[in-house]
């Protein structure tokens, strides 16, 4: 993919929308069409298959999962070119019309013109509810995650896994970290299942907290109320993560946090990362 888009660079980003026609209605084809971007992963589009088309417009090789609540949830991968296989679901019957996991295969070549193969997830885990049904999806889906993460690794080369996961793993991902430990999102139980993705036993890597060092945030997701953008307060739940070999390929990360609260497409913002593979 590299050689055939003449750059030194593989340009994936993921943000989730906040449905894909207010966040157009916001500025984002401003943002996109600037960025460069080679394969653009998408959460909480919210909208039809037709429209998702539309808004993207010409270029794009789209695959989309459209949630059978309407309204609610959808994951898309866009890419500029053309992926090898595609896949729609993480595997589970119970998630199969959720609209919360795809998956593309790419073939991807190095400088010196080695082809190997890149599996690419868009993902968007439940937000939850501590004690609810809501959370026991959760964990539901979280342990899927736990079978799919090495069966991907075994399929490609390459496999990344980007999306609004909704758990902040550390202390470092949420600004108010201590207010949040009984509710959704920052749950001991929760952030475990992050502990075992990145630890010995499933070995997976934080591409964007393996570049950005042991600091607060960079945050990619800020409360609507009050004034949580402007004063910072926000949470690290969106992800680039991905088997050694790619996150070791990994030279850059940028959360592209909008200048101001107003300027704002979504209450998230993309996280873009360069791969030189």
């Amino acid at each position: 993919m590299s050689s055939a888009l003449e750059k030194d660079h593989l340009r994936i980003a993921s943000v989730n929308v906040n449905g894909l026609r207010a966040a157009y209605k916001k500025g984002m084809a401003e943002w996109l069409e600037p960025r460069e971007v080679d394969i653009l992963c998408l959460q909480e589009v919210r909208a039809p298959d037709a429209i998702v088309q539309e808004l993207l417009g010409e270029g794009w090789y789209i695959l989309h999962a459209e949630a059978e609540a309407k309204g609610r949830a959808g994951v898309a991968i866009a890419s500029r070119e053309e992926p090898l296989a595609t896949r729609v679901g993480i595997g589970e019957d119970y998630f199969a019309t959720t609209g919360r996991w795809v998956e593309a295969d790419y073939i991807v070549r190095d400088a010196a013109g080695q082809a190997s193969q890149l599996t690419v997830v868009s993902a968007y885990v439940h937000s939850g509810e501590a004690g609810t049904p809501k959370q026991e999806d959760k964990f539901r889906f979280l342990d899927v995650m736990l079978q799919r993460l090495p069966e991907l690794a075994k399929h490609s080369d390459h496999a990344l896994v980007v999306g609004d996961l909704n758990v902040g793993h550390t202390e470092l991902d949420i600004r108010n970290w201590k207010g949040n430990v009984k509710r959704a999102g920052f749950l001991p139980e929760e952030r475990a299942y992050f502990d075992r993705f990145f630890g010995d036993e499933i070995g997976w890597k934080d591409v964007h907290r393996g570049l950005a060092g042991n600091v607060d945030g960079p945050y990619t997701w800020w409360s609507q109320r009050g004034q949580a953008f402007d004063n910072d307060t926000g949470w690290r739940i969106d992800y680039h993560m991905a088997t050694p070999a790619l996150a070791a390929a990994a030279v850059s990360a940028v959360v592209d946090r909008a200048p101001s609260w107003d300027t704002r497409f979504s209450d998230h913002a993309p996280l873009v990362v360069d791969y030189r593979l």
